[in-house]
């Protein structure tokens, strides 16, 4: 069960996409009977319920709801269990709420190839030529549908046991904690490796990985026994899935991520890459080096595509992505040695395994 480094050819392990698939038909299930309720009191809600249903439907890995099942599993669990199904929406709906939110935190344009919630309602506002300013229009409906989804995941957990709705309820605190410390450290312009790192556990590698395998061994009933084992693997890993993240934000082609290339750039993010780029070059040339002097353009929002090459090229030539990508690779190796060990079914072992490889290794 080895994980394939990330310089290796990386696909979607097929359990995923059939996770994938019973998690989707759940949250469109439960999507279109909103729709249909809510537009017999007006029909002008199709629109913000069909933004959310378009969101949904249009992509995202499902990571999250695969990582739960195979706890799930893991612990004694059955796979088909209508629970795990349920907990898996919960947690992608979850995920878009994050999503809408986000997008309206950092203004950005697109998601998934397509225009962002609060540009479509901007648009329409333009369109209809209503009264007030049109960007609050968008970024306010953007803020309901968000809205909306966070409740409909607490929908999909309300028959769940407990300890599963704590877990989910600290996985929802954490997530707001980690984008909070995101905003502060992209307003303040600069924060070391550590800190960088810290933001990336919190905003996104223990609610993608961690706090998902905890809520499948609670919903089998097996959280106190396995929540440490799952915690060896899942935070090394979820912080792999950050790094990768920021190497995509950087450097990803536009046509596979659905995001513009270099967006991260122009927002400034606190990212792990960013931090040891800036280290890198001031221990090569100091405060004043040509390399410190493109990266001061880190963040402008009116970078242009030389100077986002400039950025890349500073990453590259000054080895902070060849730090990175050798950081991804031991914490994935760090991972698959905590899931070696760990007292879980041999399927999803296997299942983790292949989970860990595509996470450390993807392209999108």
């Amino acid at each position: 069960m080895r994980v394939v480094p990330a310089s290796a050819s990386v696909v979607a392990p097929s359990s995923l996409v059939r996770i994938a698939a019973r998690v989707d038909a759940r949250i469109g299930a439960l999507l279109d009977a909103e729709t249909d309720r809510w537009t017999q009191v007006d029909p002008g809600l199709v629109e913000p319920l069909g933004a959310l249903r378009r969101l949904v439907s249009s992509g995202g890995k499902r990571l999250r709801p695969a990582f739960c099942h195979w706890a799930f599993v893991g612990a004694g669990g059955d796979g088909d269990d209508p629970a795990v199904i349920d907990a898996g929406a919960a947690l992608e709906l979850l995920h878009t709420f994050a999503l809408i939110h986000d997008d309206v935190m950092d203004g950005s344009a697109t998601r998934r190839s397509m225009g962002t919630i609060h540009v479509q309602f901007e648009e329409l506002h333009a369109l209809e030529g209503w009264r007030g300013e049109g960007r609050r229009f968008g970024e306010g409906v953007a803020v309901l549908v968000g809205d909306l989804a966070f409740v409909y995941a607490d929908q999909m957990l309300a028959a769940a046991p407990a300890e599963a709705v704590a877990v989910f309820t600290e996985l929802r605190v954490e997530v707001n904690i980690g984008q909070y410390l995101d905003l502060v450290g992209t307003a303040r312009g600069e924060v070391g490796e550590r800190t960088a790192r810290r933001i990336s556990r919190f905003k996104s590698g223990k609610y993608t990985v961690e706090r998902p395998l905890h809520l499948g061994a609670a919903l089998a009933g097996r959280l106190e026994d396995l929540a440490a084992p799952l915690s060896a693997y899942g935070l090394p890993l979820g912080e792999a899935f950050q790094m990768r993240d920021d190497l995509l934000g950087a450097f990803g082609d536009e046509t596979v991520t659905g995001k513009p290339v270099g967006e991260d750039l122009r927002e400034g993010k606190p990212t792990v890459l960013y931090a040891i780029a800036r280290e890198r070059a001031g221990e090569a040339g100091g405060a004043s080096g040509a390399a410190a002097a493109v990266l001061d353009r880190y963040g402008a929002p009116d970078l242009t595509d030389d100077e986002i090459a400039d950025l890349q090229d500073v990453m590259v030539e000054g080895g902070a992505v060849a730090q990175v990508e050798a950081a991804i690779e031991e914490l994935a190796a760090e991972a698959q040695r905590a899931l070696d060990t760990a007292p879980l079914a041999l399927p999803a072992k296997h299942a983790l395994a292949e989970l860990a490889s595509f996470v450390a290794g993807r392209d999108r």
